[in-house]
């Protein structure tokens, strides 16, 4: 298959792929023309086994850290060519690890083709529930890989408890502006029910 070919099924950038062509870790030769073409083998499952679908999952708290989603899904399809997946989906997203409605994850759990999910670190996919979320995979016949799990349990407490606070902050100035969005909207029906 072509190197262009090769960049959209594993998803990556063509740029990506080229760097790795020339590194050598995938395998091909150069035509002629300039046109790359890859030889390596992409693995199948027997007839008879269910096919193994990889997804990875990339997310990032805050839109001025979106350049970090390219960054964490090359790291991450990397890691998965070493271990010999084939990478059929990447998400990237941005959104709060402790929101329970982000739509880009929801789909993504809920595709019961997706065999295993490939993040990062476990606050990646969810700060809190990550156990319960693996657990109904497990039940599935379903897996979730953690790339770099914390060695220091007391890392995830501390980035447990911030997230907490941040969390409750974020309700308790939400709350404050929806009480003064409120207060203004009843002042203005009862200066209109005055003119009226």
């Amino acid at each position: 298959m072509k190197l262009s070919d090769y960049a959209k099924e594993v998803g990556v950038s063509y740029r990506t792929a080229w760097r790795w062509y020339k590194e050598g870790k995938i395998q091909g030769h150069q035509m002629p023309t300039g046109t790359v073409i890859i030889t390596e083998k992409i693995a199948r499952k027997n007839l008879g086994e269910k096919a193994e679908k990889t997804a990875i999952y990339t997310r990032v708290s805050a839109t001025e850290n979106k350049s970090n989603l390219e960054q964490q899904s090359e790291r991450l399809v990397s890691y998965c060519m070493a271990k010999g997946y084939q990478v059929n989906k990447i998400v990237k997203e941005v959104g709060s690890g402790i929101n329970d409605s982000r739509p880009q994850l929801l789909k993504l759990i809920s595709d019961p083709t997706i065999t295993r999910i490939v993040v990062e670190h476990k606050d990646r996919l969810t700060r809190f529930g990550f156990n319960y979320i693996e657990q109904l995979f497990k039940l599935e016949g379903r897996q979730i890989e953690v790339v770099n799990l914390a060695e220091d349990g007391k890392q995830d407490l501390v980035e447990d408890l911030v997230a907490i606070i941040y969390s409750f902050c974020t309700r308790l100035y939400g709350q404050r502006r929806s009480k003064r969005k409120t207060e203004r909207i009843i002042a203005e029906l009862k200066r209109n029910d005055d003119l009226g």
